[in-house]
């Protein structure tokens, strides 16, 4: 089955247990149509780059998945329909990467920057 990696943002005045209750519902959402969720983050609250809906916050997660394409068109169209979520991101990848995604990780961690061709 092919890689996926889901990104979405859910409403600011959510708390973050009702945001990873989102995480957890869209994760049964895939497992219940044939996928499998094999790596779950939860970002925050972080201040987006320009309003959507009238919120300039919003609660981002992370997914990582194996799943057939009918569970991924299935959990965007339940992601579209709910209230609570107001941007998803699906992108399909050939593989997953070891660890924590880029947000997760510490500033000292990451590997550094390319330098700028001039």
């Amino acid at each position: 089955m092919p890689f996926y990696e889901h990104v979405f943002i859910s409403r600011q005045d959510l708390s973050n247990a009702q945001a990873e209750g989102l995480v957890e519902h869209f994760s049964t959402v895939l497992s219940d149509n044939g996928g499998k969720v094999i790596d779950s983050e939860y970002w925050g609250v972080k201040t987006m780059a320009y309003k959507i809906n009238k919120n300039r916050k919003g609660h981002y997660a992370f997914l990582r998945s194996d799943a057939p394409s009918a569970a991924v068109q299935e959990m965007e169209r339940l992601m579209r329909l709910h209230d609570d979520v107001m941007r998803v991101l699906t992108i399909k990848v050939d593989e997953h990467a070891e660890g924590p995604s880029v947000q997760m990780q510490k500033r000292d961690e990451r590997e550094p920057r390319r330098e700028r061709r001039n």
